[in-house]
């Protein structure tokens, strides 16, 4: 392995010291699925540091060098980023606290602020290094709690204390959880002298650990989920709420995928999991031995679908809050997945109902690591039928699998009863793929890089996302694109967009808030909202503006163009905020499609290409009940997705506004009123006590 190689952690962390002179020599490594991707050195003398960080993990990673200069309790008073981001954009930052005054420039904003003391800056290009800077100084606090610049307050919580390693290679150390800089939080463990051990969790790019405790990391793995499962479950027990009267929804127009059309004001009951009744002009009174909740005249659709997803655990309540009921993961650690999969079945966990498919990755330097990377192709067949016995319903492919392999597992799994899906392979082709046993293909750029690359162009790099600068020029009615929209039409092939990725890379552009996010951006924690408003590509000129600006406009066209031509689209993300979903769909609108077909393809659409449609998909008696509840007519405003007041996911009632409070995130409306059962209790679908509600009209939460 690759090791990292750490010089001096400043140990010093009293109150009221600056970070002294150390001659301690530390290694660390940063290790991903059991490999080596990255590394940091990391120089110090006297009150500076030095940080190289590099991570190269599935043709890319993050490049950059920090410098530092540390004040009193170890917070930096300068602190400059040179490099490359994650897809190779420009990284060029810096900060200075001097006389009373903070001032910064990154790719995400320009700012400046008086302070008497050195605040703490949140870095917008950051590495493992800053975040144990983040938590040392949140530590030196007495609430472990510290407001930062250029807003918003981190806190650290401690959790547990253990040894790792045996004999002489033991260490204590302490768990630490850091939030409010990202949506997920971050784990460290901090040795005696509050070092930096290792990082660790849903908040971690790879796992940063000590050098010589290398073979701990799955133990950290085993730690990770542990803690964020306890955090999880805590949160479902405070966040879901199910009845064991009927719940009744009512004064709300029904939206029909099917047709298009909303119903007159109705009513909707569901008891347990299934919709019992969809009345429509009910004006019978209303059972006192029912839990009733007023729609106010909005609009209830079926729960949306994210068809490109990568479950993490606490994505779970992002979707849910955002009106996503359903996702489709296309490609995981295959532990972690089965392990989710039992929490949600057992309703411990906050989770839209999950399709897994099983990931298959070939070798190559450029190679991403989860799912199984086979040596061979009877290796990829047997991986095949091991994810076939676990119940998957697609085999994924992925950038590196040779190409002659693609027909023999294809086949494998046909044989097997699932559907085959995924990237189209470097040096292959989307009408050879197709012709091999495609039945859905994974991203509009990966079809799209059929007629844009050259035979020779290697799409396992970034190239697969920064030639889409070139599609502006592209003939969509050219023999070549039109060949593949045929064979397509003609094998039934479904195609995962993600075309919400490709907006947030080729429309990102340095201290503007990115296309789409306008809305919800300002909510998020503070480090969330610094790294969206930054260029992941670097735009030399006006001239490669305009290219990818031709490009994302191409991108839609040919959305339009493929869905006139009768072809499957599946919205889907790549990403797990929940708000990406709201506008995949909004892109498609923007690309030509009206509101209610938008809502379709998300909606019955998706759950048709799933098999599931006969009790999902849309509102009917006797159906699932996967429900969200919405102000306005999402036929006439797509935008009004955005603004879910509840969602329910069989039948379990989440309510947006208690969720993002829960998560640091400033919610956007208000839960509807609801008036619950006479003399009847409500029950935690997380198995928590029976609770009445002794309140007033409004549901206020456990």
């Amino acid at each position: 392995m690759n090791r990292l190689l750490l010089k001096t952690l400043f140990p010093s962390l009293l109150l009221g010291m600056s970070a002294a002179a150390f001659a301690a020599t530390e290694q660390l490594s940063i290790v991903s699925n059991g490999e080596t991707v990255g590394s940091i050195v990391v120089e110090g003398e006297g009150d500076r540091a030095t940080v190289d960080y590099r991570v190269d993990n599935n043709g890319r990673g993050p490049k950059h060098r920090e410098e530092l200069t540390f004040g009193a309790g170890g917070i930096p008073t300068a602190w400059t980023i040179k490099g490359t981001s994650l897809m190779g954009g420009t990284v060029d930052e810096s900060y200075r606290w001097s006389a009373g005054r903070a001032q910064w420039s990154s790719q995400a904003d320009q700012g400046s602020a008086k302070a008497k003391q050195p605040p703490l800056y949140v870095v917008n290009d950051d590495s493992p290094y800053a975040i144990w800077v983040y938590a040392r100084a949140a530590l030196a606090q007495p609430d472990h709690s510290i407001a930062v610049l250029p807003a918003g307050r981190i806190a650290l919580e401690q959790l547990r204390t253990l040894t790792v390693g045996e004999g002489d290679a033991a260490t204590e150390v302490t768990a630490w959880r850091l939030t409010g800089v990202q949506l997920n939080p971050s784990y460290l463990l901090l040795d005696k002298d509050r070092k930096l051990f290792a990082l660790f969790g849903p908040g971690a790019d790879g796992t940063t650990i000590r050098a010589g405790h290398e073979a701990a990391v799955p133990m950290l793995g085993k730690l990770g989920a542990e803690l964020e499962t306890e955090r999880a479950f805590q949160l479902q027990q405070k966040l879901a709420h199910r009845f064991d009267t009927p719940v009744r929804i009512r004064n709300v127009r029904v939206f029909d995928p099917a047709s298009g059309a909303l119903s007159p004001l109705s009513t909707v009951v569901v008891m347990r999991d299934t919709i019992t009744q969809v009345i429509a002009d009910d004006r019978l009174p209303q059972p006192e031995d029912e839990v009733v909740i007023d729609g106010e005249g909005g609009t209830l659709y079926p729960g949306l679908h994210d068809m490109h997803s990568h479950a993490t655990l606490p994505s779970g309540l992002m979707y849910l809050a955002a009106g996503v009921t359903a996702t489709r993961d296309m490609g995981n650690d295959n532990g972690f997945l089965q392990d989710l999969l039992s929490k949600i079945d057992a309703g411990q966990v906050a989770w839209p109902r999950i399709v897994p498919n099983g990931f298959i990755e070939g070798r190559s330097p450029y190679s991403a690591r989860f799912g199984f990377i086979p040596a061979s192709v009877d290796e990829a067949l047997k991986d095949v039928r091991w994810y076939a016995d676990r119940g998957y319903a697609e085999i994924k492919i992925y950038n590196s699998m040779n190409p002659d392999w693609v027909k023999p597992i294809a086949a494998e799994a046909h044989r097997l009863g699932l559907r085959v899906t995924g990237h189209v392979p470097a040096f292959d082709t989307p009408d050879r793929v197709i012709a091999d046993g495609y039945d859905s293909i994974a991203h509009l750029n990966q079809l799209m890089l059929g007629w844009i690359l050259r035979p020779e162009e290697d799409s396992r790099t970034p190239l697969r996302l920064t030639a889409m600068a070139r599609a502006g020029s592209l003939d969509l009615a050219s023999d070549k694109v039109q060949a593949t929209v045929r064979l397509m039409k003609q094998r039934n092939i479904a195609l995962d967009t993600t075309a919400v990725t490709l907006e947030q890379l080729m429309m990102s552009r340095a201290r503007q808030v990115p296309m789409g996010q306008e809305d919800f951006l300002s909510h998020m924690p503070i480090g969330f909202q610094r790294y969206r408003k930054r260029s992941f590509v670097t735009i030399a000129d006006k001239a490669e503006a305009d290219a990818y600006q031709a490009g994302y406009d191409k991108m839609l066209e040919t959305i339009a163009m493929l869905h006139k031509a009768g072809i499957r689209l599946l919205p889907g993300t790549d990403d797990a905020t929940g708000f990406s979903v709201q506008r995949e769909v909004e892109l498609y609108v923007k690309a030509g499609l009206t509101p209610a077909e938008a809502l379709r393809a998300a909606t019955l659409g998706a759950e048709e290409f799933l098999g599931r449609a006969d009790r999902l998909g849309s509102i009917a008696r006797g159906k699932l009940a996967d429900l969200v509840l919405v102000p306005g007519d999402p036929t006439r405003d797509i935008s009004a997705i955005r603004r879910p007041r509840m969602v329910m996911k069989g039948g379990v009632i989440y309510f947006p506004t208690e969720i993002y409070t829960a998560l640091g995130i400033t919610p956007f409306t208000t839960a509807p009123a609801i008036r619950p059962a006479a003399k009847v209790a409500a029950r935690e679908d997380a198995g928590g006590d029976a609770v009445g509600f002794g309140y007033g009209e409004h549901f206020h939460g456990d």
